[in-house]
């Protein structure tokens, strides 16, 4: 098993001792030097099962093939698990070529090798394990999900030449792993995908391996979010049979090319429009950090307070821009670094897309998309609202003076403007 003394690695060597195996060969980078490799092996051999840990680069050909020459005869190779992996996150403007080869040494490479390697011996079982995100793509995970569709395709590749393989999408597993990490974490949890309990995927992997499906798919999924995550931007007919899809796809509230908001927005007023933008950029929010609603996303409040890391940035800006129809930018949200900015962004970028929706006064409208995004009762009791009033009334009865000043002027002939004007030079006043 690469990976073996890994969390899942780990969790997959104790269901397997449990079932009766008597001998695992763990590899690692480090092997017993590993971190909690020794408790690992003394765990297990409580349970009979014999243990072989070895340092070994997967990747590394002849150093894998010394590990395989190694295995004793008494008990012959007859299951590989290939449970080894690294992530390095990024959005696909932000992956470099060394980005993406780390991730895919460390998961395809080593499946090819293992691959190569085995093809003599009479193997049982031939388990890769894949991510989900080769299924279905994650967010921000290009270089891990085109690694994990070369295990998928590996697998297909095997049964086809009539040999062991089973290549297993995971979800996320519980209690450890690479989702483990707290980006990870966080953006399995915004789609809708809970962590698996160890037992029970281990379990669905003893199941897996005896079926001939070369591809299986395990995770434990919240439909609605995972469905709405996951076509936010686009339909999915690879989704399309799961519960909540016709659902979703009915509520028409996004159309891929903004139509149906920019037709919202020209009926609007001016500082309507303002607040619709701002309804909709606090929404999309709420939606993608897995919020209960658009009153948890302050209008003020800056996105990286609100938990927003690069990957939820992203799945913003393709929120937005199915929304709008427009072509943002990846940076949009740190650029624009709280909803009322990035509300006032949009709508000029609406505004300058062959004058769909006119421009008003930006301050003006931020003003009052603010004072509109707060409950009344909020700017009564906080005393704001008397205030507005009053500032208001005395607009008012300004503009009445000025309208009155200004009927009276019109009404003047020429002799009686020169005498007015007269009246207010200071310097005839001298003379």
């Amino acid at each position: 098993m690469t990976g073996g003394t890994g969390a899942l690695g780990a969790e997959v060597a104790r269901g397997l001792a449990a079932a009766g195996a008597r001998h695992l060969v763990l590899l690692s980078r480090r092997g017993p030097d590993a971190p909690g490799a020794a408790e690992l092996r003394e765990e297990l051999a409580a349970t009979g099962t014999a243990v072989t840990l070895a340092a070994c680069d997967a990747a590394e050909r002849e150093a894998l093939a010394a590990v395989l020459a190694a295995v004793p005869a008494e008990h012959p190779l007859t299951a590989v698990v290939h449970a080894a992996g690294v992530l390095d996150d990024g959005v696909i403007d932000g992956l470099t070529l060394d980005r993406f080869e780390d991730v895919y040494r460390a998961k395809a490479t080593s499946a090819l090798l293992l691959d190569e390697l085995t093809r003599d011996h009479d193997l049982a079982v031939f388990a890769l394990f894949s991510s989900a995100s080769a299924a279905v793509g994650n967010p921000g995970q290009g270089n891990y999900a085109a690694a994990n569709a070369v295990l998928d395709a590996l697998a297909e590749r095997r049964r086809a030449d009539g040999l062991a393989a089973t290549s297993l999408s995971w979800g996320a597993w519980a209690g450890g792993g690479m989702a483990a990490d707290t980006r990870a974490g966080e953006a399995a949890r915004r789609t809708g995908i809970r962590p698996l309990d160890p037992a029970v995927a281990v379990a669905a992997l003893r199941r897996a391996v005896l079926d001939t499906a070369p591809t299986t798919l395990v995770a434990d999924v919240d439909p609605e979010r995972f469905v709405r995550a996951f076509t936010a931007v686009r339909p999915s007919r690879l989704l399309a049979e799961l519960p909540g899809y016709a659902d979703v796809q009915s509520s028409g509230e996004d159309d891929g090319n903004g139509r149906e908001l920019r037709a919202e927005l020209a009926a609007l007023s001016p500082a309507r429009r303002s607040a619709a933008l701002l309804g909709l950029v606090r929404g999309r929010a709420a939606e993608v950090l897995g919020l209960p609603g658009i009153e948890a996303v302050g209008p003020e409040k800056a996105f990286r307070d609100l938990g927003f890391d690069s990957l939820g940035a992203i799945e913003l800006r393709n929120r937005l821009g199915a929304a709008t129809g427009l072509d943002l930018s990846p940076t949009l949200v740190f650029d624009h670094p709280s909803p009322t900015e990035l509300a006032a962004h949009l709508l000029g970028l609406l505004a300058g897309d062959g004058d769909a929706v006119e421009p008003g006064d930006p301050e003006r409208d931020r003003l009052r998309a603010l004072v509109e995004s707060v409950p009344l009762d909020r700017l009564r009791r906080s005393g704001v609202l008397d205030a507005l009033l009053r500032l208001a009334d005395g607009a008012s009865a300004q503009d009445a003076q000025e309208a009155e000043e200004a009927d009276a002027i019109d009404a003047m002939d020429l002799d009686d403007l020169v005498q007015a004007a007269l009246r207010n030079d200071p310097d005839h006043a001298q003379d």
